[in-house]
């Protein structure tokens, strides 16, 4: 079994910046592929960003630029920087981890991106 704790959401105005965190539980942390994910209200979850156990990055062409997805496999944690936030990021975001006993999911973080 895989925890996965988010933190570091809130409410920030466009073009500001979060750094969104996710600690899992867990020894063999840096086999796990794991990504970040987001669903707004009356929308589908969809994907913003992953990174493989070798610090391959993926990202949603909306994001591409202004998003950063990084992990410390020392503190079990992966990180999502975002930049030049927008409006339309208003979404929770959630972290997902793919293991090879499954796939995790946190409990997700709000971030509203209001003036």
């Amino acid at each position: 079994q895989v925890q996965l704790v988010e933190s570091g959401g809130g409410l920030v105005q466009p073009g500001g910046s979060l750094r969104l965190s996710c600690a899992a539980s867990g020894s063999i942390f840096s086999i796990y592929t794991m990504g970040w994910y987001r669903q707004a209200p009356g929308k589908q979850r969809e994907l913003v960003a992953t990174i493989t156990n070798r610090h391959r990055t993926n990202y949603a062409d909306s994001v591409k630029g202004r998003f950063s997805i990084s992990r410390d496999d020392a503190k079990n944690t992966v990180y999502l920087q975002t930049n030049s936030l927008k409006p339309e990021d208003t979404a929770v975001y959630y972290c997902n981890a793919n293991a090879p006993m499954g796939v995790y999911w946190g409990q997700g973080t709000q971030v509203t991106v209001s003036s």
